[in-house]
């Protein structure tokens, strides 16, 4: 059946076909805007994450400096370490030698400044010997054949009260008092058939000293 259009809705169609199209292309603006937008963020994305990508790779690229330069002072350092370290030992050991020396450097002056002040006080009381001899003797008690050895100057001054001291001492068997010029003022040495006492001053400090330094 034929379809007749009439002269109202042929004016119509026109501008039907018309709102369509505007409403499309609005849509269209829509979607395209939308799409731009999308497409924005997308490349604001992409630069933030090349931006991170970046920072990384140059913190990286700079710890693997460090790295390298660390080594790098390490093994340029290290000998330098090791050599410091053997300076300081051998400091320690020359300071250690260098006390060593002058502690026994001062423990001899101080022997030799007291044999000095001993010398000097045996002269102003030469019976201090007589001290030194007693002592000798009554180590040597119950020894036969003892032999009293003195500085020939105290032989001479102190001989006879030697004698007279060798006497009292009624334990000593036969006692001989003799010169020898091996002893130094003041001291004594006693020989027996069991061993030597030995009083001299200068043993005796010699004693103290070896004590002294171990």
């Amino acid at each position: 059946m034929a379809t007749i259009i009439r002269a109202a809705d042929a004016h119509a169609c026109p501008r039907m076909a018309a709102f369509h199209f505007d409403d499309v292309a609005a849509q269209a603006d829509r979607h395209l805007a939308r799409v731009r937008i999308g497409a924005a963020h997308l490349v604001a994305q992409a630069e933030s994450e090349a931006d991170s990508i970046r920072r990384r790779a140059a913190e990286e690229g700079c710890r693997a400096a460090m790295r390298d330069v660390g080594r790098m002072v390490e093994e340029r350092v290290a000998p330098s370490l090791e050599a410091l370290g053997q300076a300081a030992a051998e400091l320690k050991h020359a300071k250690q030698a260098w006390l060593a020396h002058w502690e026994e450097a001062a423990v001899r002056l101080a022997a030799a400044m007291a044999a000095r002040i001993v010398r000097r006080e045996l002269r102003e009381q030469p019976k201090i010997t007589l001290t030194l001899v007693r002592e000798a003797l009554e180590l040597a008690a119950g020894s036969p054949d003892v032999r009293l050895h003195l500085n020939p100057q105290d032989y001479q001054t102190l001989g006879e009260e030697v004698r007279k001291l060798t006497k009292t001492m009624s334990a000593l068997g036969q006692a001989e008092v003799t010169a020898d010029e091996s002893i130094g003022q003041g001291g004594c040495r006693v020989e027996t058939r069991f061993g030597t006492i030995d009083q001299r001053i200068e043993s005796q400090l010699n004693r103290i000293v070896e004590e002294l330094l171990g």
